[in-house]
């Protein structure tokens, strides 16, 4: 009888796509450095990890016999490439899974920034009713803004369509050329005018270590007044300190964060106390679908387990 692979889950995966795996391998959920985890660590030939556990050399040396890692997810910053594919590795991802989660969280937070809501629980008088009417408005209209999205991959290229069709115009910048037929109506500039010409910043750029603060005080010293920063990329990429400050400085701007760095983060963090901060636990993927799609990287990583060993 053939001895089934072993295959350790570090972090959460949908139950179909968790116990598909098990069926056909023998699946040890551990998170990394837990007793289970390093009992397995020797015998395992796939590990499949989401968010928080870093693959690094480190990690590979407690796992002699692995071939594959699956990161149900998108980015690959947590996983050392290089080393893996020193090593023989194979890596996936899940790379458009979670497209559609993230534009929509996105738009619901240019909703929050831009468009104040009330709702009531209990009935009012018509006086009350009246001054809610009267303090309750948009000063700000979407159609007659300007949204910059930083980073024009598969998630910025989508919420520039959507942003466009709510009426915003629409810059990006991004550091490859963009050809015209995927500009989806777009127009290109550098970061510096992005930061100066938009009233709204969404940030949607890739992990790579050249992105570490490249949102800091060049740019955002830059942005116009009661301008908002959104970022739903990664934590890395915007200064924290230089964002305080420039908060601080401007208090009718606005930052969303989704992403932080690190997470979670602690009593450190600068803008924490900021009336103009507003600091969310890393949900923009955090639906049932995109969760699902993310959490099936499983069947890159079995494929990989069935092929011949090297």
């Amino acid at each position: 009888m053939l001895t089934r692979p072993t295959v350790i889950q570090t972090e959460h995966l949908s139950p179909a796509a968790a116990a598909w795996l098990g069926e056909r391998a023998e699946l040890v959920v551990a998170g990394a450095g837990t007793p289970p985890f390093e009992a397995a660590a020797p015998r395992a030939e796939g590990l499949v990890v989401r968010t928080y556990t870093r693959v690094d050399a480190a990690l590979l040396d407690r796992l002699p016999r692995l071939r594959a890692v699956g990161r149900a997810g998108v980015g690959m910053d947590n996983i050392d490439l290089e080393e893996c594919a020193r090593r023989g590795i194979a890596c996936f991802n899940t790379p458009d899974a979670n497209t559609q989660a993230v534009v929509e969280y996105v738009t619901c937070l240019l909703c929050d920034a831009l468009r104040p809501r009330l709702m009531l629980t209990e009935p009012v008088g018509a006086a009350r009713w009246n001054e809610i009417r009267r303090e309750v408005v948009a000063h700000r209209q979407m159609d007659e803004l300007t949204l910059g999205v930083l980073g024009f991959g598969r998630i910025g290229r989508r919420v520039a369509q959507v942003a466009a069709a709510i009426g915003f115009e629409v810059r990006f910048h991004d550091l490859v050329e963009i050809q015209e037929s995927d500009r989806a109506g777009a127009r290109p500039v550098t970061a510096e005018r992005l930061f100066a010409e938009c009233d709204v910043i969404t940030v949607h750029v890739d992990g790579r270590a050249s992105n570490a603060r490249f949102v800091g005080p060049h740019l955002l010293e830059r942005m116009r007044p009661g301008a908002v920063l959104i970022n739903t990329s990664r934590g890395f990429v915007v200064d924290h300190d230089a964002l305080a400050r420039h908060l601080r400085r401007d208090p009718t701007s606005m930052a969303l964060l989704d992403v932080h760095d690190p997470e979670p983060f602690d009593a450190s963090n600068p803008l924490l106390g900021l009336a103009n901060a507003h600091l969310a636990p890393h949900l923009a993927s955090r639906t049932d679908a995109a969760m699902e799609a993310m959490s099936w990287v499983v069947r890159d990583v079995w494929a990989a387990l069935r092929s011949p060993a090297n």
